[in-house]
């Protein structure tokens, strides 16, 4: 049965009050390994939580904003619904429920050998808030490698890209010119009901997030190995295996370590700027492929996915000026200076986090295990030691404590992949995952186009009766 068929019939039986599952033959909820049947059975339930909620609640207030949120960048206003995750302040970041150590245990590896979460497992999580089996994850990975091919015209022109275009400005490009492939467009253009628009979503973000590996790989082998042809898609490896194999590189350990990257850098609530504009943005109606471009521009910013390079750029620029081996006394020296000359300590502090970020930690535990004795792992757990206490000691920080930006890029140059510009490109592809999987749900919700009011300076002095 099409795929047009079959939504069409869906929908006829659920204006009737049943439901049909999105392909003939569907399993039960909690063991079918297809992601679209399982979110058929699904989507009802939670439409109908909503209306019930809303319906009683809807009225409710849920906090007060001040004149000092309005200027600061609306922080801490409530004022937006994300299924996938919430950040909270004292135990980091919750992926539908689960801490990222409870991650690391429950979410499906990669074979007998696997250390880390399969980032196919944790998107299963994320659209789902259940926990995948192993064969529900090991499903994903067969669609996404099934769906990876490119067009001809994005592949022709990333290799046509000038070199000193930035790696974020292509990877941005080629996923706005991925819309060409659009199945949500296509069915909005001929009219498609808004209750089904979530399966057309779902098919982008499927499609989109299948791709984006050999995407960010051609443009790597472009611009780092001479314009390698990147590995053709193996069947049998995962999402996070292929493309790793597309870069050239072939350290187990490594791979582990971008399964690992990729499922604790995949969503972080919905009010950062990559998350809330892939929101926003698709709140209009636009595709997918448009809607998560935007978000990765916001990803390219320096205050978003660049903070890791700038935490690398300046633990090197501290390891070239102090030498090798320094003491404790002349790293607190080395910090002091850094803060008295107005400037800050990158990867320290956090906007909502008030102790160590998880991300942080199980990074840690990561080189702990993989590489102790690495000269730049040593000074970097050295600041871990030292820098707490001093911005304690200032009086400054709310959090004084590391975030996530501090350790992604000493990994990452451990095992050679040295090339600080192409940083936020893997954080993008690791970010496709959170904003889909809560784009999926925007339109099974039916959420409306986003459009909070805003005031000039006159009128909002004027409403709080300042003279």
């Amino acid at each position: 049965m099409s795929l047009a068929r079959t939504a069409t019939l869906r929908l006829l039986l659920q204006n009737k009050n049943l439901v049909l599952p999105a392909v003939s033959g569907a399993r039960n909820a909690t063991s079918a390994t297809n992601l679209k049947d399982f979110l058929a059975n699904e989507i009802p339930n939670k439409q109908k939580e909503i209306v019930d909620f809303r319906k009683q609640y809807g009225e409710t207030k849920v906090g007060e904003v001040n004149v000092n949120m309005m200027y600061g960048g609306m922080r801490g206003i409530k004022g937006l619904v994300t299924e996938t995750s919430v950040l909270d302040p004292d135990e980091g970041i919750r992926f539908r429920g689960y801490s990222i150590p409870e991650c690391q245990k429950l979410l499906p590896k990669a074979g007998v050998n696997g250390e880390e979460p399969l980032p196919e497992g944790l998107f299963w999580l994320l659209v789902t808030g259940q926990l995948p089996t192993q064969a529900q994850a090991d499903a994903i990975t067969q669609e996404w490698n099934n769906r990876a091919a490119l067009p001809n015209h994005v592949s022709t022109m990333l290799n046509n890209f000038p070199s000193n275009l930035h790696p974020m400005s292509q990877f941005s490009a080629a996923i706005t010119a991925l819309n060409s492939e659009s199945k949500f467009a296509k069915a909005y253009a001929e009219g498609v009901n808004k209750k089904l628009y979530w399966e057309y979503t779902y098919e982008d973000a499927m499609d989109m997030i299948a791709k984006l590996p050999t995407v960010a790989a051609i443009i790597y082998n472009n611009l780092y190995r001479d314009g390698a042809t990147p590995a053709a898609i193996d069947n049998n490896r995962d999402w996070t295996g292929n493309f790793v194999n597309m870069i050239g590189f072939e350290d187990p350990a490594f791979v582990e370590l971008m399964r690992l990257y990729f499922t604790i850098h995949s969503d972080h609530e919905g009010g950062n700027v990559s998350a809330h504009t892939t929101h926003l943005v698709g709140s209009a109606l636009s595709d997918p492929y448009l809607s998560f471009a935007a978000g990765i521009n916001g990803l390219a910013g320096p205050l978003h996915g660049l903070a890791n390079q700038e935490v690398l750029v300046w633990v090197t620029k501290l390891q070239e000026e102090l030498g090798g081996e320094v003491s404790d006394d002349k790293l607190r020296d080395f910090i002091w200076n850094t803060l008295k000359s107005g400037q800050v300590v990158p990867g320290y502090g956090h906007a909502v986090l008030r102790k160590t970020d998880p991300r942080y930690t199980c990074q840690r535990e990561f080189a702990l295990k993989h590489l102790p004795n690495d000269p730049l792992f040593k000074l970097v757990s050295q600041i871990y030691k030292v820098v707490p206490d001093i911005l304690i000691e200032q009086g400054k920080a709310k959090n004084p404590w590391p975030n996530v930006d501090a350790h992604s890029g000493v990994l990452l140059q451990y095992y050679k992949l040295t090339q600080m510009n192409y940083y936020t490109v893997l954080f993008g592809v690791s970010r496709a995952l959170g904003c889909m999987a809560s784009l999926i749900w925007d339109r099974a919700l039916g959420l409306p186009i986003e459009r909070p009011k805003s005031f000039d300076t006159p009128g909002l002095m004027k409403l709080v009766g300042a003279k």
